[in-house]
């Protein structure tokens, strides 16, 4: 299995709102992917500019077919021009 943790960090804080909704957006259609087992979105409770989505892969396989597929294709972009983004990955 594969876990990603993408941590997002917003420089303007009217890019907040944009950014929950395009990540929400984000997780509920990728939540449909084949393999995926988790994919969710965190907000900090003690700053409001950072948030991070953390999502569970069976396989690579699945997690490439799912960087490939129109929504990830169409949204990603959307979260780095609103944000900071890191990724963490780990195999297990």
């Amino acid at each position: 299995m594969i876990r990603l943790n993408c941590s997002l960090l917003i420089e303007e804080s009217e890019r907040r709102k944009p950014l929950i909704e395009a990540a929400t957006e984000l997780v509920e259609l990728s939540l449909h992917d084949k393999g995926c087992i988790a994919y969710d979105l965190y907000g900090s409770l003690t700053a409001d500019d950072r948030f991070m989505i953390v999502e569970t892969w069976e396989s690579r396989e699945d997690l490439e077919a799912h960087m490939a597929s129109d929504h990830f294709k169409r949204i990603v972009p959307q979260l780095q021009e609103l944000a900071t983004m890191t990724l963490e990955e780990f195999t297990f």
